[in-house]
């Protein structure tokens, strides 16, 4: 079946050469040019992946994001202004999975989208699945479903935070390097730098930990990474 695509961005020269390119490698396109338009195709399609630029009429990338979160956690690829570092951090806060500056090659924007799609496809990656939840005291984890449970309460996790999760979970005490978080979890030759990490462990501790300055799963290896350990 073919993955369909969002691209949202109010330069329509733009879109359509995204969509060409897209088209070109099987891919079914929808294309939205404001926020609004966006959040609404969003409400109403099953979508693979969203390429969504910042700067939007109506509504701005980060409100479209942050709306989608509440109800999806389709992986969201926002587009940036160059040199626009605050744009990228906020892109990550607000729940996007990646970011790609402008000007882009499009051979970057299709290598972005088949790495992403290759995880997806790959349904949890090279994990052991379990037909049941997996525990740590009231963090629990069901790897089929891709479900994230506090004390019950199911947590709201985007595609790259339940990786991460993932990752960090299956090789418990092992530490990860930033470096390495990127080019495992993300899935490709990163092209950003590893305030993408420190962000990405930033929510996911806000959602799974009962006090994330204190963390009881998470944990920080100063000068070197990240692991877990329940």
């Amino acid at each position: 079946m073919a993955k369909k695509i969002l691209v949202v961005d109010d330069e329509k020269l733009i879109v359509k050469g995204i969509r060409f390119s897209l088209e070109q490698e099987g891919m079914e396109v929808d294309c939205a040019y404001d926020g609004e338009e966006a959040y609404e195709a969003i409400k109403n399609n099953d979508y693979d992946i969203i390429l969504l630029d910042v700067m939007l009429p109506k509504l701005n990338g980060f409100e479209v994001c942050q709306s989608v979160r509440e109800f999806s956690d389709v992986p969201i690829i926002m587009l940036t202004a160059k040199g626009d570092d605050m744009d990228k951090i906020l892109g990550l806060e607000y729940g996007a999975d990646d970011y790609i500056t402008k000007p882009f090659n499009i051979l970057e924007v299709k290598a972005r989208i088949k790495a992403i799609m290759r995880r997806s496809s790959r349904g949890g990656n090279s994990v052991k699945k379990t037909d049941g939840f997996v525990e740590f005291g009231e963090l629990k984890v069901d790897y089929e479903g891709r479900r994230v449970f506090v004390e019950d309460v199911e947590q709201n996790l985007t595609a790259k935070e339940f990786d991460l999760l993932e990752l960090l979970m299956n090789n418990q005490g092992k530490v990860y390097s930033r470096e390495s978080l990127l080019n495992t979890v993300w899935g490709y030759d990163y092209l950003g730098d590893v305030r993408t990490v420190d962000v990405h462990v930033r929510r996911l501790r806000e959602k799974i930990e009962s006090e994330p300055s204190n963390p009881k799963y998470i944990h920080t290896k100063w000068g070197v990474g990240y692991y877990f350990k329940a």
